[in-house]
């Protein structure tokens, strides 16, 4: 698959993303939560599918527990600038909290997908975790 097939694929599961982490963000702000922590919250559930898809769809890689643990750093930059850019954006220039993350994820995008990229595609040892797949059947 070429880097442009995977640039295409990245951007529809991070549309994806975005519409799941803004309904839970919306829904746990309408249980009283707190802007900053309806944004932790719904930004941990909607990573979380974020890996499998990236997985699946953008790299076409096997999930193993290696790369799910990885993943959160590919979301690192992604947090950081997120969640400061939400604050600016909120406490500093008075925007909506309904509309800052919005706003905010814009800036984070291309940094997400380099990492991304060179977790979900670097080789596997021999010796890595066993796949997410065999750990879920065996359920």
């Amino acid at each position: 698959m070429t880097v442009r097939a995977q640039i295409v694929r990245f951007a529809l599961v991070g549309a994806v993303n975005t519409a799941t982490y803004y309904v839970l963000y919306l829904l746990l702000l309408a249980l009283g939560l707190p802007y900053v922590a309806a944004h932790v919250v719904a930004f941990l559930l909607a990573m979380t599918g974020s890996f499998f898809l990236n997985c699946r769809f953008t790299y076409r890689t096997r999930p193993t527990w290696r790369k799910f643990l990885l993943f959160p750093l590919t979301n690192a930059a992604n947090f950081v600038i997120t969640t400061s850019g939400v604050w600016l954006l909120v406490d500093v220039a008075g925007f909506s909290s309904r509309w800052a993350p919005l706003l905010a994820a814009a800036a984070a995008v291309p940094v997400t997908f380099l990492v991304s990229r060179t977790i979900m595609l670097r080789p596997e040892t021999p010796r890595a975790g066993g796949s997410l797949d065999r750990a879920v059947a065996a359920k």
